[in-house]
């Protein structure tokens, strides 16, 4: 037996909104996180911009001991985690702790605590600088111990990495955990906090990210013809899935239901898509499948776009081949044009985004988009929402590695 998966509760952490309804509406009103860095001076660099969180008090969701030994990274998921876990209403006490569990990604993990640990240990030469607690500071995983511990949820707890589509995979994951019965109540997601010297510079050295300085509230502008690179973004998104029946019954409140999942691989560059984007159209297409519904059926996909060269284009090719005629009648949208490029992190906020506008029957903005690409040449809801009836959307995320996930969540009905 299959069992359905719904989504029960999110949580987030983003440049434009710390909290579900703040980020929400921050979409919906266009809201650019895009502004100068400020956690380091990047006058040397040729990107000195990026979309950082701001305004954000970890203390309402992290006691003070935790938050001195635990990266930036683990701030935003724990973060995001707490608000997720309230907005679900779970009850712990009444809950069977070996069927719940966690999955929670990163693609990076704790780059600013590597960071300065290695120029602490090289400027000294002394070992004996090195924190006791760099290790658990820096490892990707250490954000599903730290969740599984908290809440003492003893399932399947692990850590996925894989680039951009990091919090994708997780959500996938927990969803077949669910889907088979292996689970009852899954926490998933992604963090990233990759806004730092060594970040930065390495992405620079890729040429990957925009340089558009004297523009940098331009510089993330999916699908344009002017666009030069993505714009590097922080934060986390955190979701509850729960198989419906359990959810049902503890009268829980029901976003929407995570319906397929499709996972390929374009097996062709590194870091470059397949030109024809055949890997994203399986990925498309299984998702469709596996929930058993028509190509007709898709109102809305949440696009991976980056705001590259490549990327935009060849998702669009791969929406077109999918979708045929169907595609000019869709609407797609990037709300990284607003939270710039969160990394791992973007799956499980796009996610949240695509759940809140089947919820609502309105889908977010692409900003900056006033130079169509002729290339592309789809709906991307240009600068201003559109109002629509959302059934069923596509989330996609594509990574360095050739790593393809979109994830197809739908309206719930019993």
């Amino acid at each position: 037996m299959m069992h359905r998966v719904v989504i029960t509760g999110m949580g987030c952490v983003t440049p434009i909104g710390n909290s579900l309804d703040d980020f929400w509406n921050a979409l919906l009103c266009g809201e650019n996180g895009v502004a100068p860095i400020t956690h380091f001076d990047a006058s040397k660099y040729d990107t000195q911009f990026a979309a950082e969180i701001k305004n954000f008090d970890p203390l309402n969701h992290i006691d003070k001991k935790t938050l001195k030994r635990i990266d930036p990274f683990t701030i935003y998921a724990l973060s995001a985690v707490d608000m997720a876990v309230k907005n679900s209403q779970l009850d712990f006490s009444n809950l069977d702790q070996d069927r719940a569990g966690v999955i929670f990604g990163s693609g990076i993990g704790g780059i600013k605590t590597l960071q300065s640990q290695t120029k602490a240990l090289l400027e000294t030469g002394d070992p004996k600088t090195v924190s006791p607690f760099f290790v658990t500071m820096m490892i990707a995983d250490i954000v599903a111990g730290y969740i599984s511990i908290h809440y003492g949820l003893k399932g399947p707890n692990y850590c996925t990495t894989s680039a951009c589509a990091t919090s994708s995979h997780s959500i996938a994951d927990a969803f077949m955990l669910i889907q088979r019965g292996t689970s009852d109540v899954m926490i998933c997601g992604g963090s990233e906090a990759s806004i730092t010297e060594l970040g930065i510079a390495g992405f620079n050295a890729m040429r990957a990210i925009s340089t558009w300085n004297d523009r940098y509230l331009e510089a993330s502008r999916p699908f344009d013809k002017d666009r030069n690179g993505f714009v590097m973004g922080e934060g986390s998104g955190a979701l509850v899935l729960e198989e419906m029946n359990h959810a049902i019954n503890r009268g829980a409140n029901i976003y929407a239901e995570i319906a397929g999942i499709g996972l390929t691989a374009d097996a062709f560059h590194i870091t470059a898509p397949d030109p024809e984007g055949r890997g994203a159209q399986k990925a498309m297409k299984n998702s469709i499948y596996e929930a058993n519904i028509s190509l007709n059926d898709i109102d809305y996909i949440n696009a991976h776009g980056t705001s590259t060269p490549l990327n935009d284009v060849t998702e669009t090719k791969a929406i077109k081949s999918v979708f045929g005629d169907h595609a000019k009648k869709l609407t797609v949208s990037s709300i990284k044009s607003m939270t710039g490029h969160l990394l791992g992190a973007a799956g499980g906020v796009e996610a949240i985004a695509t759940v809140l506008s089947i919820k609502n029957d309105i889908i977010p903005p692409t900003i900056n988009l006033t130079n169509p690409d002729p290339e592309c040449d789809l709906d991307y809801s240009a600068n201003t929402p559109t109002k629509r009836i959302v059934n069923a959307a596509i989330s996609n995320t594509f990574g360095f590695g050739g790593h393809n996930a979109s994830l197809l969540f739908k309206k719930f009905t019993p």
